[in-house]
């Protein structure tokens, strides 16, 4: 029970850095379609993203494979929020055209 509640913050900072990764993915992507050099803006925020991500990764280790392993499992946690929260409901977007036959 205490190895659980000591894994506990290392969960916390892997839905952190998954909030940070994802989230400014996703910001990246609202910024860009209206960027003169959307394609700086992507590599920038790649390197700056992935930095941030790998730098955190690397302090939540602490020697130690399953501190690492609850830090992947809250980074995928935080993805799967930040997908659904994001998601646009494609239903109401879609216009349904019904196709009328020429007549000659």
């Amino acid at each position: 029970m205490n190895e659980m509640i000591n894994l506990l913050p290392s969960l916390f900072s892997g839905a952190i850095l998954g909030t940070i990764f994802f989230g400014g993915l996703w910001l990246t992507i609202q910024k860009a379609l209206h960027a003169r050099k959307a394609a700086l803006l992507f590599v920038s925020s790649f390197i700056i993203r992935m930095l941030v991500t790998l730098a955190g990764f690397y302090f939540v280790l602490q020697n130690s494979w399953q501190k690492m392993l609850v830090c992947l499992a809250g980074f995928l946690i935080a993805r799967t929020v930040i997908t659904r929260i994001t998601r646009k409901n494609n239903h109401s977007e879609v216009a349904i055209i019904k196709e009328v036959p020429h007549e000659a």
